[in-house]
């Protein structure tokens, strides 16, 4: 099974410009998807799809996605807001005023989590939400499952994206996956770049930005003294590209570039390529 990642694309940022960079930046990403070979199975959109939550972006949104002919799964970011949202996909599944959802009809289930908190950047998950998610994961303890949300409830090492591991909602989150050994993986946004770490039992990916990227800097932040770091670069847009083998998540990442090519699959590399599948199988004299 072949997942498309997409992540905080934030239509809207310059609501008055006809040529907006995030625009530009999201159709360059859906080309570069609609040219990934074996074509994959959906697209998971991990929030953050409208900078500022409006109707317009949201249009807009769709009007572009439905130009690629695969399944997309949606959940939302901070920048979100539930009612534009659900006035452009009524069709979304909503849970108790939450977009949250079980997808079962692939190789993975699926289940997109909510951890939006209107008016809050550090998002939330309450006692609804995580009863909710109790029990999805428990109707199904067998079935290989990976959860989609747009927080990392993580400390990231960098200072100012940053959810407080010891928030009440992050310990929430995190007790109930815990108690669950079929969470093969949790793919998040919202930190604008690449990471990877252990979490609650399961591995938890974050998935790099369509819009620009967020600068890595682990240096304490003094917020009483401005110290002209960097902290958005105008970096290629990337997506994430993560295949399930049947036993175990694989995520790779590409960013939407050119790039000059230094090699190819000629009869000059064939000899090579033969060799490594012989070690592979075990059969290679060594060198």
């Amino acid at each position: 099974m072949l997942i498309v990642q997409i992540t905080d694309i934030h239509i809207g940022f310059d609501q008055k410009s006809r040529f907006e960079l995030n625009k530009k930046r999201f159709r360059r990403t859906l080309e570069a998807v609609m040219k990934v070979e074996p074509r994959p199975d959906l697209i998971l959109v991990t929030g953050d799809i409208a900078d500022k939550g409006d109707v317009a972006s949201y249009e807009w949104f769709r009007q572009e996605i439905q130009q690629v002919s695969l399944p997309v799964l949606m959940c939302l970011g901070n920048h979100d807001l539930r009612a534009g949202f659900s006035q452009v996909f009524p069709g979304t599944a909503q849970e108790d005023g939450f977009i949250q959802y079980v997808v079962d009809d692939h190789p993975l289930r699926i289940v997109v989590l909510d951890t939006l908190e209107e008016g809050r950047h550090g998002g939330g998950f309450c006692e609804k939400r995580a009863t909710w998610l109790e029990a999805r994961l428990a109707e199904a303890p067998h079935r290989p499952t990976l959860l989609v949300l747009h927080h990392p409830p993580i400390d990231t090492g960098i200072e100012w994206m940053t959810i407080g591991p010891a928030e009440p909602w992050v310990q929430r989150l995190t007790d109930v996956v815990s108690r669950h050994g079929q969470v093969v993986g949790a793919l998040c946004g919202h930190v604008h770049r690449t990471i990877v770490t252990s979490w609650a039992g399961t591995t938890l990916t974050v998935c790099p930005s369509t819009a620009p990227q967020v600068v890595l800097d682990l240096k304490p932040m003094n917020l009483d003294r401005p110290d002209k770091r960097p902290m958005i670069v105008e970096a290629p847009p990337s997506f994430g590209i993560h295949r399930w083998n049947g036993r175990r998540l694989v995520s790779h990442f590409a960013a939407v570039e050119r790039r000059k090519i230094l090699a190819r699959y000629t009869h000059r590399m064939q000899g090579f390529l033969k060799h490594l599948a012989q070690e592979r199988a075990g059969t290679a004299e060594p060198h």
